[in-house]
This record gives structure tokens, sequence and C-alpha cells, in this order.
């Protein structure tokens, strides 16, 4: 027999040279003991394992392969075939991390055996005073003045370096050259896919002295030579009822996410169609209700996440503080079109 409930997964935490402990410090996550710096946590990562249900035990992947179409959604496999589409991370940068560029996805099933290219977006949780990223160029440069500068070591006299600050939303479309700045904590949704071009590193070593590998030929290849167009989105005020505000952070072919507030016992009621959603709790306390009557229920708190399947229909949330919900959008999403009529300059 076949079951479509909510699906919590266990986080899967990555170690990185440039990580830190603020996850655990600001109860975001349980991290493991001592000095590990772990700069990522992957929420929907296809071998993490389910957590509740008749599913516990298996990974995403597992119940992906199982469910199939019922499960992602028909608009999702359209886009992404039958794989998850969409991986949600947390990461926290206690150090500036390299230059990156992503491919866009014909460049990647070309040249990396079939894969998915890489469009993404951050929003920012928490970050430092002064804290910035890399996104784009200072202005129109050139394939052979941008090798140039990486064999000096002097591209970041050419990159754009943007301040950030908590609640701005960072689209960043393949092609992309881009660069996540030390003391920024902050949530993000791409593509599932794990091609990441290494540009450049600003000399640095790794733990063992030598340099990390750079790709400095494929990112050359894939990259936009130009200003980019606009940085910080503008989120988009969506109809909503007494008891939430919701507003569209960025919209794409990709992926449509929203945030959410529920004020004091507030209650989101909608249901699931094309696609599964993605939905992470930013601080909220929630409650998720569903089944005939809403009888059945799953709760969610800060920086948990669970993935409603496409097929799971009407569903109840409520609680108070902000989530987020994500999905692959219908042509017709009428976020992503609203969204359009205010971002036009990075609409994809």
């Amino acid at each position: 027999m076949r079951y479509f409930y909510p699906i919590r997964l266990e986080s899967s935490l990555h170690e990185t040279l440039w990580g830190g402990r603020r996850l655990g410090d600001e109860n975001w996550k349980q991290l493991p003991p001592g000095d590990v710096a772990i700069g990522e946590s992957w929420e929907t990562e296809v071998s993490t394992v389910v957590q509740n249900g008749p599913y516990a035990g298996k990974t995403l992947g597992e119940v992906v392969e199982l469910l199939g179409t019922d499960f992602l959604g028909e608009q999702a496999t359209a886009i992404f075939g039958q794989r998850f589409p969409l991986l949600a991370k947390f990461i926290d940068a206690n150090a500036q991390l390299s230059v990156q560029v992503h491919p866009k996805d014909d460049y990647a099933a070309q040249y990396e055996g079939g894969k998915l290219g890489k469009t993404e977006y951050w929003y920012i949780l928490a970050a430092e005073p002064g804290a910035s990223i890399v996104h784009g160029f200072k202005g129109k440069t050139t394939r052979a003045e941008v090798r140039q500068a990486i064999e000096n070591v002097t591209l970041d006299t050419l990159t754009h370096e943007e301040p950030v600050y908590p609640g701005d939303v960072v689209f960043v479309p393949a092609g992309t050259v881009h660069a996540i700045g030390k003391g920024i904590l902050l949530y993000e949704l791409q593509e599932y896919s794990d091609v990441t071009y290494r540009m450049y590193d600003y000399g640095r070593l790794d733990a063992s002295g030598k340099p990390r590998e750079l790709h400095i030929e494929k990112s050359l290849d894939v990259s936009h030579y130009t200003a980019s167009p606009q940085i910080k989105m503008r989120p988009v005020a969506l109809p909503g009822t007494v008891g939430y505000e919701e507003r569209c952070l960025v919209a794409c072919k990709y992926f449509v996410s929203r945030a959410v507030t529920l004020t004091s016992h507030g209650t989101l009621e909608d249901k699931t169609s094309g696609s599964c959603v993605i939905v992470t709790s930013l601080g909220a306390s929630l409650q998720i209700s569903y089944g005939e009557g809403f009888n059945q229920n799953e709760t969610l708190t800060r920086g948990q996440t669970l993935v409603l399947p496409a097929t799971l229909g009407a569903y109840r949330i409520s609680g108070q503080g902000e989530f987020l919900r994500s999905y692959v959008p219908a042509a017709d999403d009428s976020a992503w079109k609203l969204w359009k009529q205010q971002n036009r300059e990075s609409t994809l």
C-alpha cells in the first residue's frame, strides 16, 4: 500500500572549511559535539532519512522511487523528471566562500553527465555588520580579462560586492558569478544539483597547505560577463486573511518561495496540486493538519522541514511565527505573476 502524508526529514549536516557553530548556537540544529565546523545543513537531500509515519527509516530518494509523480507532482516532473526537484539548505558562512558559478541545464546535461544546472536564491537570516556577498561584476568585462585576473589573484578587483542585511532576498540565476561572505547565515533553495564551478579562492590554501581545485575553463564557459541587473529582489505581498501575512520572495520556472508569518493562533489553508511543497520553519511553532476533516497532524519547529506530497490535497497550517513554503510552479501560478510585475529585471 502507498501512503501520502507530510514527510519529516533528518537534516544532513556538512562539515566545511568555512563553516562554524552558529546553526547550533542559535538553536537551528543539533550539531555534533566538539569544534566541528558545520557550514551547511541540507534539508531535502535524497539520502536523508524519513523520521515519521510508514516510511520512517527510508530515504527521501527511496520514497521518490516508490511514489513517483504522485509524490513529486506533474508540474515538478515536467521540469525535473523523476527526481526530487529542489534542495533546501541552511548555510553558515563563518568565513568567506570561494567565488563560484553554476551552469545552465543544457551545459550541465552536455558536460556533467546529464545533471541539472543550478539556479538558486538566498534568504538572509542574519548578517554581521559589514557582511557582503559577491554578485556579478562591477561592469562589463571579458573572458580574457577574467582569466588574467584569476591568474594574477586579483579577481576581486572585477567582481561586485553587495552589503546584505537580515531579510534580504538574493536571486542567483545560473551563470551569475557569486560568493557568500563571512558572517552570513542564510536559507538557500536551488535546483537539485551538485554542479558548482569554483572560479577563484583568493589564493587561499586548504588544511593540507595546498590550493583548492579551481574549475577555470568551465567557469569561464558559463559565466555572464556583466554587472547583475538586479541583486536584491523585491518581495511581493500576496492576498491573505486575518491571522497571517504572506509574501512571494522569489519566483522562476524552477521554484516559487513564499514566506508566511502567522500571527497569534493564525491559520493558513491551501491544497497541493502540481508539485510537492517544502515547508521550513524559520522560528514558527506549527501544526500541519491534513486528511479528512484535518484529523491528522504533524508539528514543525525552528529549523525543521517537512515535504508535503503533491497528492496530499487540502492542508492547514496553524501556529505562530515565520515559515517558508516552496514548490515548482505552473506557468499560470498567481504568485509568480505578481512577483514578475515587480522584478522584471530578474524574470526567468
